[in-house]
């Protein structure tokens, strides 16, 4: 695996790294991450991610003991401890992964039982996708698992209790496809298991709102950044299944997906059944950002 893991001031390699298992992280679910990869070895938007942990941690009263400045420091730590361990494997780009619990406490739902959050990040090289899913697009099936709705366990918290995403990409998988796309409670389109998704509807970009019932997705609205720079029409608008069949491109973001092609919906072509020029765009554009120098 190659991976090195910080584990509240310690870092050791991935088969050491141990976190109690009276953490309310592993008992309840009560934690919250951010994943994000590197470009020429520094973590891409950063400051980005951090404010969405901490926009996670609010909506569950999760304190989060260090400032950015900390985080990015214990980031970086476990970065440079990655490439003395683990130096064959050291040479590409990075996945890091940061995960907050609400720490070690006795079996209680109360919050007061456990004083300190514990802090984890992994770091290990990353796997990219194969260059063809940019090139040939992927397949997405539209499952029948629902998103959780926002009065139950909103998906604006990036929770590390991902069971709903788990079992709609076994969904998926079964199916055949690469990713899952799910609908909210209303049957409108919300998001996919591991990304965003985008339709191009009428010569513009669309996406669901965050109203949805959708994780504001930091990649998505990097995106959406992009096509409004340059000059592509792009809007948050609520989508249903029928949206789908009159799309003329299908695209889905997410921090390792980068902008990816889709080339069909279950078993129905999108477009033509390749990339179409909208995505194309939009792909060339996100690696020519990610490619200047900071």
């Amino acid at each position: 695996m190659g991976a090195v893991v910080y584990v509240n001031g310690t870092i050791r390699p991935a088969d050491q790294a141990v976190v109690p298992v009276f953490d309310h992280g592993f008992l309840y679910g009560e934690g919250i991450y951010e994943t994000l990869r590197t470009y020429a070895r520094e973590p891409f938007l950063f400051d980005r991610h951090v404010a969405r942990l901490r926009h996670s941690a609010s909506l569950m009263a999760l304190p989060v003991p260090f400032t950015d400045d900390e985080l990015d420091a214990r980031v970086r730590e476990t970065m440079a401890a990655h490439l003395e361990m683990t130096p064959a494997t050291s040479s590409g780009e990075l996945y890091i992964r940061v995960l907050l619990t609400r720490g070690v406490g006795e079996l209680s739902y109360d919050p007061a039982v456990c004083p300190t959050p514990t802090l984890v990040i992994i770091v290990k090289p990353l796997a990219l996708p194969a260059e063809r899913t940019f090139t040939e697009g992927i397949r997405l099936a539209l499952v029948s698992l629902r998103r959780n709705h926002p009065d139950a366990l909103n998906p604006v918290i990036k929770s590390n209790n991902l069971l709903n995403n788990a079992l709609a990409m076994q969904e998926a998988y079964r199916q055949g496809a690469d990713e899952a796309l799910m609908l909210n409670q209303a049957g409108e389109i919300a998001e996919c298991s591991q990304s965003n998704v985008f339709l191009v509807l009428d010569g513009a970009i669309v996406t669901p709102p965050l109203s949805a019932g959708l994780l504001p997705g930091v990649t998505r609205e990097f995106v959406l950044d992009l096509a409004r720079e340059a000059g592509v029409p792009a809007r948050e608008t609520r989508l249903t299944p029928a949206d789908l069949e009159r799309a003329a491109e299908v695209f889905i973001t997410g921090t390792t997906r980068e902008v990816t092609p889709v080339r069909a919906v279950d078993d129905r072509p999108v477009g033509d059944g390749r990339p179409g020029p909208l995505t194309t765009r939009l792909l060339a554009a996100f690696r020519q950002r990610v490619a200047q120098p900071a």
